[in-house]
Order: structure tokens, then C-alpha cells, then sequence
């Protein structure tokens, strides 16, 4: 006596399978690098900078949003004073 699941159900089994597998696989997206633009300087003193390097970038053949990611971050130019 054998059981089973029978030869149709198998074969439904595996095609079902077979087409739901790339829908689930392209569910997810790849991580995207990143980059981290870092100027002690305020945006509005040196925005060229970011742009300048933007620019570089997208020369090597990295587009900010489709195949890299880039954080900006800029501290404040304010001077620190210590006073003794």
C-alpha cells in the first residue's frame, strides 16, 4: 500500500511553484552603497563642493538615487572661542 499525494497534485504542486518563485524574488530591492559627503563648512558657504562632488560621481558612472546613495553631512562653521 503506498500513499501519496498522486502524480496531477505533484505536477499542480510544482508549476505553482515554479510561477509564484520570481514574483516573490524580485520583492526585494538590492541595498544601494553609501556614500557620506562630510564638510566642516554650512551648505550655503560650500554647496558647490557637494555639487562638485556629485559631479564626480556621476562622471565614474555613480547616479545618486538609481546605483549609490549619498548622505550629506555639514557641521556648523561657527568658531569655538576658549576663554582661560
Amino acid at each position: 500500500m503506498t500513499s501519496g499525494i498522486g502524480r496531477r497534485r505533484f505536477i499542480y504542486a510544482l508549476g505553482g511553484t515554479a510561477f509564484a518563485w520570481p514574483r516573490a524574488v524580485r520583492g526585494q530591492q538590492p541595498a544601494l552603497p553609501v556614500v557620506a559627503f562630510i564638510h566642516a563648512g554650512s551648505p550655503t558657504d560650500s554647496g558647490y563642493r557637494a555639487a562638485a562632488f556629485g559631479k564626480g560621481l556621476s562622471e565614474t558612472g555613480y547616479v545618486e538615487g538609481q546605483n549609490v546613495t549619498i548622505e550629506y553631512h555639514w557641521r556648523a562653521a561657527t568658531p569655538q572661542v576658549w576663554i582661560s
